[in-house]
């Protein structure tokens, strides 16, 4: 009688913007940015009119513009989706039922009902009353198998996924349909002869475990045979770290210019963890080189602070570990903060706990 609902909203940030504006019902929508193909940014959402065409998440929004010309291009509202993400949360947390959020748009309820299905209707419909949107609904005897059963309800429907029916859903399927499993990890198990989910159930843990690591290794081969004992926990999650991105509309190729933008980002994060009242452990540095090359590096500081200089130079220092002969597209820089555990500096200070990925730094990127 003890399952996991995975709810998850569907096209969330395409419908919510349909609810702002009507008018866009039934048409192409994509969402990145500041709404302009001309410039550099990427997709952050399309409706299912713009997927149909080939657009989708992290998509270059002017590569979206070629493909899909006609389509309605809209600036990222992040409060807007905030506001509406926590009144779909509050709606959840009126059922008998511990609620987790995951993210703007997805939650797992643990609940005890003889009657799945007709849990997931009744949170569909109060849902839908609530905020006049849709929501897919996976139901499993855990959290991985209700993550992955959501992908065969959607769109505005339901399915179960238990260790049941687990061998005839998912034995032929990729590896990368297991929740967990990336395209890196799953380039690593094609190395090894694994292309699908049923030869990794299959496959021996000891071997997995010299290959890909004595933790990660026997991790996979569960998630192979839907094993999660991970309970849906509603403790509110608080953000590890902060990190602002900017993407240039010009290509930086003098590095003097590179480590000011650095040092400019380093502040404006610091800015955002003194908000928290935690002091920042590390720092990281992301650079996309032109076209499109990814690199990142990191150091910890020396003791946890909130002193701006510190923080900038640290962050600066992280320049010289790349490659100053190549242009520069994207700049991110990340703050790590100690744990909850130690205690904040001074009176004033203070935690705030975020129930989104908000948290994460998606309010202040220009990609994402």
């Amino acid at each position: 009688m003890r399952w996991v609902l995975h709810v998850d909203l569907d096209q969330f940030v395409a419908a919510v913007e349909v609810l702002r504006d009507p008018s866009l019902a039934g048409r192409p929508v994509v969402v990145g940015g500041r709404g302009d193909p001309s410039e550099r940014a990427v997709v952050s959402t399309a409706s299912y009119e713009a997927r149909e065409s080939g657009v989708g998440s992290g998509m270059p929004l002017r590569i979206a513009a070629l493909r899909l010309p006609d389509a309605v291009f809209l600036p990222v509202d992040a409060p807007l989706y905030e506001a509406a993400s926590a009144e779909v949360m509050d709606t959840l947390r009126t059922f008998d039922a511990v609620v987790q959020v995951m993210g703007w748009d997805e939650a797992f309820l643990g609940v005890q009902t003889p009657d799945p299905e007709a849990m997931a209707a009744l949170v569909q419909a109060a849902v839908l009353e609530a905020t006049g949107l849709h929501c897919s609904i996976g139901i499993g005897d855990n959290r991985l198998r209700a993550k992955i059963a959501t992908g065969f309800g959607k769109p505005r429907g339901m399915f179960r996924l238990t260790a049941v029916n687990w061998v005839e859903v998912m034995a032929e399927r990729p590896t990368e349909a297991l929740w967990g499993i990336g395209r890196k990890t799953a380039k690593k198990l094609s190395a090894l002869g694994i292309e699908t989910v049923g030869q990794l159930a299959a496959s021996d843990p000891a071997v997995l475990a010299e290959r890909l690591g004595p933790t990660m290794g026997p991790f996979f081969h569960r998630l192979g045979n839907g094993v999660d004992l991970s309970p849906v926990d509603d403790t509110p999650w608080v953000a590890r770290g902060h990190g602002r991105e900017t993407t240039f509309q010009q290509d930086l190729t003098d590095w003097a210019d590179v480590e000011a933008q650095v040092r400019a980002l380093a502040l404006r994060v610091r800015e955002d963890i003194l908000q928290e009242g935690r002091r920042a452990v590390r720092v990281g540095l992301k650079v996309r080189y032109v076209p499109f090359d990814t690199h990142t590096a990191g150091a910890a500081l020396p003791s946890p602070t909130l002193d701006a200089e510190v923080i900038v130079e640290a962050a600066a220092a992280l320049v010289s570990r790349f490659d100053h002969g190549r242009a520069v597209r994207l700049l991110g820089v990340r703050l790590e903060m100690e744990t909850l555990s130690a205690p904040p500096p001074g009176p004033a200070s203070r935690v705030e706990v975020y129930p989104s990925r908000l948290a994460l730094g998606y309010t202040s990127t220009q990609e994402g």
